[in-house]
């Protein structure tokens, strides 16, 4: 049995029993897939052991952190592997060379607490902070609200240690490997270059598909950020070391109202000339469902209108950043504006978009079928934003169909 030869591998957390296997079915998205064997390895040698199993007999793997992707991935037929029972230590936090090293399973509200006291921060910033793990993060390439200042989760690694399918530990960034797999990657970009050059990286929040751009001379082969939105396909995940950034000096929330959310999709690209470090857009179906499900007093007093943006600005003085941020409220075609220097009230707000995607969950409301591309560019949006919303209008509310 597959359960045997994980613990005859020495491997100690090894769980096979239906409610377990159903636990881990599932995790923020719609799918359910049951897998034969859950293992919550103790240390890289488990993973290891792991991955020999499941090489010899086939076995799929699906490594997981939190269990928040709401694209199923982090679900899978095999063996699911869980770093967030034991691999979830912060091994440094190093304030000097403003990075920390971690194990997979690190919350990502937990390195930030760490590096805290240091005036440090990891930048991105997805609103499932309170949950999520560096590893998930890694494997999804997670941005968040703050990308605009602090780029996606590949932009803020130095190093990560990984496991290959053929077990052999990889290591990228300092000190790195010399394994053959390096010059097969070497040799994968050298035959696609004009492909790799026209096709890849074309814009800065793109996280889907292989991130082969980072393989070209000029990015540097750079194999860490490559494995970044790879989603474990490639390696497995043992260690990360990641950039920390410091924190702003001052900073204020400018929340901007608008009567729906095509009307702030026209306003995005004057909101992105004032440089803002965070932005993020909710409508009133999200602020619905936290005063459904939390009560009214869950949400905050916001501006007139039925969608918000919210953009944070940063500086090195108070003076400068009360100025950037009433010139945000005044340019930016808003119905009306709220600026909020208080970091407690100015919290309380980003805690909507957060418990609103918490909360979003299933109801009596049908699904919508069909599949829609992304907008690649900010020029896109109010089009792209108004042929959904109308659908939405027409056929009920998608946010409420979706788990």
């Amino acid at each position: 049995m597959l359960r045997d030869a994980l613990r005859a591998a020495g491997i100690a957390d090894v769980r096979t029993d239906s409610t377990s296997r159903a636990l881990y079915s599932s995790d923020a998205s719609l799918y359910r897939v049951t897998p034969q064997a859950v293992v919550c390895p103790a240390h890289s040698d488990e993973v290891a052991a792991a991955l020999s199993v499941c090489r010899e007999r086939g076995v799929p793997l699906t490594a997981r952190g939190a269990g928040t992707s709401i694209a199923g991935n982090a679900v899978g037929p095999g063996v699911v592997l869980d770093f967030s029972r034991h691999l979830n230590k912060i091994v440094s936090v190093d304030p000097e060379s403003r990075t920390a090293v971690v194990q997979p399973g690190v919350v990502q509200g937990a390195l930030q607490r760490a590096a805290a006291p240091h005036r440090l921060r990891f930048g991105p910033d997805p609103s499932s902070h309170t949950r999520c793990t560096i590893g998930g993060m890694i494997g999804n390439n997670a941005c968040g609200s703050r990308a605009l200042g602090y780029g996606r989760t590949s932009d803020n690694i130095t190093g990560l240690r990984m496991l290959t399918a053929a077990g052999d530990e990889l290591i990228v960034g300092q000190g790195q490997s010399t394994l053959p797999v390096l010059d097969e990657l070497t040799a994968i970009a050298r035959a696609g270059l004009s492909t790799i050059r026209t096709q890849f990286g074309r814009f800065g929040r793109q996280v889907s598909g292989y991130a082969l751009e980072n393989l070209l001379p000029e990015s540097g082969f750079d194999v860490a950020r490559l494995m970044a939105g790879s989603e474990g396909t490639l390696t497995v995940l043992t260690e990360a070391t990641v950039r920390l950034v410091c924190e702003p000096a001052h900073r204020m929330l400018v929340v901007l109202g608008y009567p729906d959310i095509a009307t702030a999709g026209d306003a995005t690209p004057a909101i992105l000339e004032h440089r803002p470090t965070a932005c993020e857009g909710i409508d009133s179906r999200i602020v619905d469902i936290v005063r459904e499900r939390k009560g009214p007093r869950a949400v905050p007093p916001l501006p007139d209108g039925a969608a918000w943006v919210f953009v944070e600005v940063v500086g090195d003085s108070h003076t400068e950043v009360e100025d950037r941020a009433a010139r945000v409220g005044k340019s930016c075609a808003a119905t009306d504006f709220l600026v909020v220097d208080d970091p407690v009230q100015a919290a309380a707000l980003w805690r909507i978009r957060e418990d609103g995607a918490q909360r979003a969950g299933p109801t009596r409301a049908r699904g919508l079928g069909g599949c829609r591309r992304p907008a690649r560019a900010t020029r896109c949006l109010p089009a792209r934003f108004r042929r959904p919303a109308d659908r939405v209008r027409r056929d009920g509310n998608a946010l409420r169909s979706f788990r």
